[in-house]
């Protein structure tokens, strides 16, 4: 039986006609369908071939093909900053800007006062001294470009003190000693994983010292009997000896968190204010903007660093530089609910349950009887390596199966289109609504219900 179908299989070139727009994807997704459709036969799978089955395999294989492989998703899982859904989503008005830039031709390297030749990150320059009171800035591709960048610059060959329990990992196996090597500093580290006193620094030093580094711990926090040196402290040894102190912060912010409620996390600004000589941080995180290394501090040494070789190596894009400038304005006038990251965070709890609330009725009308599914409060994360131990109050819809899986829901969804990312607990799904915006409510709601479909069919 298998071998007969096999042999009513048409030529490639006959299915093609019932395909006829003759793109490349078209000729690839053909070829592939009827692979498919010969192990459906031999799987035992397939007991007839029609015209119509050939077009369901051919169809379904073009379908694929014209998908992009970096899509939108839609995020439920309540985690703010997620790095594998790409971190900060910008706002409709920066994409605008954006949009503008990458389809004409723009500025990037031109001066228009002079008509001579510029520097690109000149464009966002003055928005960040004027928004940190930093002396100089750089730009480059993405915060541990920057740390890698700064210690070739500034320490190259030299000693680089820092405290043991700061030599953190962090997402993608980066991490501090590794990238100090790779920069040609010399990693000296002092105090205990839990402790590191102002004269552990001290005793340290010596006549090869090129930097006296501090790192946020982002992804966790060392709690109980700790001890660290604040950089108020660090810059004072730093002035003593005449030793520059650069600060790594990982996910820096320029709003104070406490407004929100949550623990204490430096801004970039009062970093600045303490005296530290060089700092970096991430522009995707709490900034709310593009992936990008921003670097600040005293001009001397940013100088330095921009005369470095590998600073054209790491230098960011006119999409970056489009996205960080448009941001930045938000931050100039104050337009922090336009920034989706901090709407995100200071959204009060009424207006997320407002939205499970309008999610769960268009479920509960339509979801068989053997799904269960419920509103209830839970807890979100900011995500993406900052404030770690924090919470924020959410509210999710929360949807059980009898005698189903929902890991199998959880995999149906992902697969969706646009594909929905959700979280399991405790053996339930939930659709965590502090990431899914109003305008995502109604596809989402058809995206379940056709998982729903799909598995109570089989």
């Amino acid at each position: 039986m298998g071998k007969e179908l096999l042999r009513k299989i048409p030529s490639v070139d006959r299915v093609l006609k019932m395909f006829p727009d003759g793109s490349k994807e078209t000729k690839e997704a053909v070829r592939k369908g009827l692979d498919k459709l010969r192990k459906a036969i031999l799987e035992n799978q397939l007991h007839e071939i029609t015209d119509e089955i050939i077009r369901k395999f051919i169809t379904k294989e073009i379908e694929k093909a014209k998908k992009f492989n970096l899509r939108r998703v839609i995020n439920a899982t309540g985690v703010i900053i997620h790095t594998n859904l790409g971190r900060a989503p910008i706002d409709n008005e920066v994409a605008e800007h954006l949009k503008e830039i990458i389809t004409g031709y723009s500025n990037l390297e031109l001066n228009l006062e002079t008509g001579k030749r510029g520097i690109r990150y000149q464009n966002v320059k003055e928005l960040l001294k004027e928004l940190t009171d930093a002396e100089d800035v750089c730009v480059v591709n993405n915060n541990a470009a920057a740390v890698l960048l700064v210690l070739s610059a500034l320490a190259a060959g030299k000693e680089v003190i820092v405290s043991r329990g700061e030599l953190i990992e962090i997402g993608g196996s980066f991490r501090i000693p590794d990238v100090m090597k790779q920069s040609g500093a010399i990693l000296k580290e002092v105090g205990t994983t839990n402790k590191t006193h102002l004269k552990d620094y001290e005793e340290a030093i010596s006549e090869n010292t090129g930097l006296l580094l501090k790192v946020h711990t982002s992804n966790y926090k060392v709690l109980g009997f700790t001890e660290s040196v604040d950089s108020k402290q660090l810059v004072e040894l730093g002035r003593k000896h005449g030793i520059p102190v650069y600060e790594d912060l990982g996910s820096g912010s320029f709003i104070d968190v406490r407004h929100y409620g949550l623990s204490y996390e430096p801004t970039v600004q009062n970093i600045v204010k303490s005296g530290v000589d060089v700092i970096s941080f991430s522009g995707d995180k709490l900034l709310g903007s593009a992936q990008a290394g921003i670097i600040i501090g005293k001009k001397e040494l940013i100088e330095k660093i921009k005369r470095h070789p590998l600073n054209r190596a790491l230098r960011i894009d006119k999409m970056t530089l489009a996205v960080l400038e448009a941001t930045l304005k938000l931050y100039k006038n104050e337009e922090y609910q336009k920034i989706p990251v901090w709407r995100m965070i200071s959204e009060p709890e009424n207006s997320i349950k407002a939205r499970a609330e309008k999610l769960h009725k268009l479920l509960a009308e339509k979801l068989p009887d053997t799904f269960s599914i419920s509103v209830n409060r839970e807890e979100a994360e900011i995500g993406g390596g900052a404030l770690p131990l924090e919470t924020l109050p959410t509210f999710v819809v929360e949807i059980s199966i009898k005698d189903k899986s929902e890991e199998a829901f959880y995999e149906l969804l992902r697969k969706e289109e646009p594909p929905v990312i959700g979280r399991l607990k405790n053996g339930k799904l939930l659709l965590d609504m502090r990431t899914v915006k109003e305008e995502e409510i109604e596809v989402l709601s058809k995206s379940v219900l056709s998982v729903a479909k799909k598995l109570i069919d089989g």
